[in-house]
């Protein structure tokens, strides 16, 4: 079995604090969980100074110190219907488990009583939209839809018209995975975003990015492309276990800003989790 973060950095402590080898070595092992080359030295060089100043030779000592290091880096953010309805665009490349995201929200909110309505804007794959309406069937939601090929705008529109009549509370809008160019990518989002605007003036809208929490940097550079091209508010991650490659949510944090919402942690529509940035560090560090 493959080791997760924690459990290679806890066999790091073999090597004494005071040696610069073992910082050497945890700045490797920064750099292999994702956390990215820059960041890994910066924290490797200020732990290597705290054990040294305040002469650290505890393994926990020094967990809770780096504990302390990056927990302003892992960010989470809490979606709330506060003023309804709530339109949430759920973004993501192909593959990463975008539509079951979609499903696994929806069944979270109506299960606290909240009215939920799917729209089937990705429509370049009509996979994706049998997909979201077969999660529709099994979960009980309402989903907008139209044929394969249809203008995205035009979904959405009907979507939120929807929404509007029935009064719903939470709209989960399925976004294409993959445009040719980013330019296509954001032409079609700022007009989407335009369409939500002209119908719900003020609306609270959001774009959530769905990353696999496995592929590491690969996750990072998905979420810098997607927000410098429309500017993303938070993260969905899924395929996550405490095996996971964490380091990629405080490389996100820290160069970009995004906070996490929500962690998938298995394949039930029950298996969704709210972000806990405390038991996150908890898990990657192996202090839990």
């Amino acid at each position: 079995m493959k080791l997760g973060f924690g459990k290679k950095l806890a066999s790091l402590f073999n090597k004494s604090l005071q040696y610069d080898d073992f910082f050497e070595d945890l700045e490797d092992l920064l750099i292999e969980g994702d956390l990215g080359a820059s960041i890994a030295m910066e924290v490797s060089d200020d732990l290597k100074q705290f054990c040294r100043t305040h002469r650290v030779s505890s393994e926990r000592d020094l967990l809770l110190e780096m504990k302390r290091m990056l927990s302003p880096w892992v960010l989470a953010r809490e979606i709330t219907i506060d003023n309804p309805p709530v339109v949430c665009l759920v973004l993501g490349v192909n593959g990463v488990g975008k539509t079951t995201s979609i499903a696994k929200i929806a069944v979270r909110y109506k299960e606290q009583g909240y009215q939920v309505v799917l729209g089937a804007a990705d429509t370049f794959r009509a996979a994706a939209i049998d997909q979201l309406d077969l999660h529709a069937q099994r979960t009980g939601c309402r989903i907008v839809k139209q044929k394969p090929g249809s203008d995205p705008g035009a979904v959405v529109y009907d979507t939120v018209e929807s929404a509007i009549s029935r009064k719903d509370d939470l709209i989960l809008v399925d976004t294409a995975g993959r445009m040719h160019t980013k330019a296509n990518l954001v032409k079609e989002l700022q007009k989407i975003h335009k369409i939500i605007e002209g119908r719900l003036p003020g609306a609270h809208c959001l774009n959530l990015l769905v990353i696999d929490a496995t592929t590491g940097q690969n996750g990072f550079q998905q979420a810098e492309m997607f927000h410098e091209a429309i500017g993303i508010d938070g993260l969905i991650l899924t395929k996550y276990d405490s095996a996971s490659k964490g380091g990629t949510v405080v490389q996100i944090g820290k160069r970009l800003g995004i906070p996490v919402t929500f962690v998938g942690v298995g394949e039930s529509y029950g298996d969704i989790r709210v972000f806990n940035p405390d038991e996150f560090l908890d898990t990657l560090l192996g202090l839990s």
